[in-house]
């Protein structure tokens, strides 16, 4: 359908007498309720009620509808990376036909956007991602305060709490193109890319930081990592170094070494407690190389980590005893 014909695109209909704000909603919803499906019988729930708290986006689409399918992800991204300044609310038209004949749909995917109970804005097909982008902060305002920032980060790591990079690394990829100071998304996509073994490409996002912060405490933790796990690629497997540990326990350079390959597989109290060990037995080793590798894996594992802030204490312990 053309925008000429469509009675809620941006130029026409309901939208003509709207002006679109740049104040985010007062009450963001958490990123695990920003996107949900609905029915005939929940829209006024899910949609006009909802949109009397902030934007509702409602995308009408229909299993057997090819540009339904390239749209839908396209739109959980934006939204998700929008941070809780508009919810995604999904209808399929086959199921549930009655709304979008009420609204004068023709043809999906169509995008329609409500607020105060009203459709104000919307648009046809599958447009580009980085329409999808300015649709919603039209509707949706901009996030001018960091909330949304933090809201998109943290769905950012729910989807990597729940075993899903690809939503993570999406979210990530959205937040360095709306707000490409966020240091948190360029360490996160880099270190998804790290773990996917995509180190160049981890080390190429860290570079395209900002020049004043690419030393930034969040970035060195990622170089960090990488570096670490380089250095114990190299030393070959764990059985090795624990098979000399096992006829001496005084082998300091094969507990080192296999703390190295411990925390490479993200045993990492254990590689701490190896550590730890080898500065209780003789400090003075490899001039205060275990206390210094130590503090290596605290840069990497970060300053609040459970594990860094265990193997601190233990450190504390020792070193003041």
């Amino acid at each position: 359908m053309d925008d000429k014909n469509n009675p809620y695109a941006s130029n026409g209909g309901y939208a003509a007498n709207v002006q679109f704000g740049a104040t985010p909603a007062a009450s963001p919803q958490p990123a695990k309720d920003l996107i949900k499906d609905t029915t005939t019988a929940t829209f006024a729930a899910d949609v006009i009620q909802e949109s009397r708290v902030q934007p509702v986006l409602v995308d009408f689409w229909a299993p057997w509808c090819g540009p339904c399918k390239q749209l839908t992800p396209v739109l959980e991204k934006a939204v998700q990376a929008a941070g809780g300044r508009v919810k995604l609310v999904k209808m399929n038209t086959e199921e549930h036909p009655a709304i979008a004949g009420q609204l004068g749909i023709q043809s999906i995917p169509a995008v329609i956007a409500f607020k105060n109970g009203q459709p104000v804005d919307g648009f046809m097909g599958a447009v580009p991602e980085s329409q999808v982008r300015d649709f919603i902060q039209r509707v949706g305002g901009k996030a001018d305060d960091g909330a949304g920032v933090a809201e998109a980060l943290a769905a950012a790591a729910e989807a990597r709490a729940a075993g899903d990079p690809t939503t993570a690394a999406e979210i990530y990829s959205a937040l360095m193109e709306q707000a490409p100071e966020t240091l948190e998304a360029i360490a996160g996509l880099a270190e998804l890319m790290f773990e996917a073994g995509n180190v160049q490409g981890a080390l190429a996002v860290l570079d395209g930081a900002p020049a004043d912060k690419k030393d930034a405490p969040v970035l060195s933790a990622v170089r960090a990592k990488i570096s670490l796990a380089e250095q114990a690629a190299s030393l070959g497997e764990a059985a090795e170094f624990e098979r000399r540990l096992a006829a001496d326990p005084g082998d300091h350079q094969a507990r080192f070494d296999l703390a190295m390959i411990q925390n490479a597989e993200d045993k990492r109290m254990e590689a701490a407690d190896n550590l730890l060990a080898i500065v209780k037995a003789d400090r003075a080793w490899q001039e205060d190389g275990a206390r210094a590798q130590l503090l290596k894996f605290f840069e990497a594992w970060g300053p609040t980590d459970e594990v860094t802030l265990a193997a601190r204490r233990k450190l504390s312990s020792i070193l003041f005893s």
